[in-house]
């Protein structure tokens, strides 16, 4: 019987209560249902995010394989679309889903070594970003989430959170909305993945690196940076110059993806506007310093 882990279990309790915990209870009999329907065996010990279950099996060929086991919400119906829409360029390879359960078979990764591994973080950011170009020249599947409804939706929740935060923090609030208004008609229709930083980029046998768990959406690849941009925040802290270190990723990013600088800072914004206004609906008082900072660089290039 598999075992559903106490992290896991309690992430689903808290963020979907009785769902959560109704998924939670359902899951090792899903488990065991999908290692008899697709003939496979288990091959070691499971690991899991905030989400979802991995168990590492190997196929009726003798192959390796991953079984990715999550609810079905807004974020996970879109995965597997990705993936076979990217088929292996750049990403993990889709053997086999479940749309119904939003179960899925993957190929194998090497779950202990992603690029957070690789000590030169410019080199890291460079891998990720090459990557992130192969993955945005797609156009989005049809029925994908798009940003120009992400957008709508955040310029809506702005008047109703600048009264939950201070004079200083409340004026970053309008700038980013600001930047959002400027590019919402023309929010674009590429495939993103929304959710590209290190510990998302694994080790592979088919390729050195490849992505995983996309979030995705159809809109302007500006709108992916933010999450590379915030990895290994604490060398950016320690560097001496924030704003430096900041746009010295930016720029390699915006360089790699053939970017114009000023519509990557106007999403970029956008990203530190999503995050903020999240942060706000879960009673934080101020925003994040790490994402003012961001803000704050990438402006110059706005």
């Amino acid at each position: 019987m598999i075992e559903v882990p106490p992290a896991l279990r309690a992430h689903h309790l808290k963020h979907e209560a009785d769902a959560g915990a109704a998924w939670s209870d359902g899951l090792p009999a899903l488990a065991e249902s999908f290692l008899n329907r697709w003939d496979l065996r288990p091959d070691g010990p499971a690991a899991h995010g905030m989400i979802a279950l991995v168990l590492p099996v190997v196929r009726a060929d003798g192959s390796r394989a991953a079984l990715k086991l999550q609810p079905v919400n807004d974020e996970s119906a879109g995965e597997a679309p990705s993936l076979r829409a990217w088929a292996g360029d750049g990403s993990v390879l889709l053997l086999d889903e479940d749309p119904a359960t939003g179960t899925m078979l993957l190929e194998r990764l090497d779950g202990g070594r992603s690029l957070s591994s690789v000590p030169d973080d410019m080199e890291a950011l460079r891998i990720l970003s090459e990557l992130l170009a192969r993955l945005v020249v797609l156009p989005a599947p049809p029925g994908m989430r798009r940003l120009a409804d992400v957008a709508e939706a955040m310029l809506a929740a702005v008047p109703g959170a600048l009264p939950e935060l201070g004079e200083g923090d409340a004026g970053w609030l309008r700038t980013c909305a600001g930047a959002v208004r400027e590019l919402a008609g023309e929010a674009g229709d590429r495939l993103l993945h929304w959710d590209l930083h290190y510990d998302n980029v694994l080790a592979g046998e088919r390729e050195p690196w490849l992505a995983i768990d996309p979030k995705p959406l159809a809109g302007d690849p500006g709108f992916d940076l933010l999450p590379a941009l915030w990895n290994r925040w604490g060398d950016v802290a320690a560097s001496g110059d924030v704003a430096r270190a900041v746009l010295r990723r930016f720029d390699l990013m915006v360089d790699v993806l053939g970017l114009d600088p000023g519509r990557a800072a106007g999403w970029t914004l956008g990203r530190v506007l999503q995050n903020a206004l999240w942060d706000v609906e879960d009673g934080e008082p101020a925003l994040d310093p790490a994402q003012l900072a961001i803000a704050e660089a990438v402006l110059r290039r706005a």
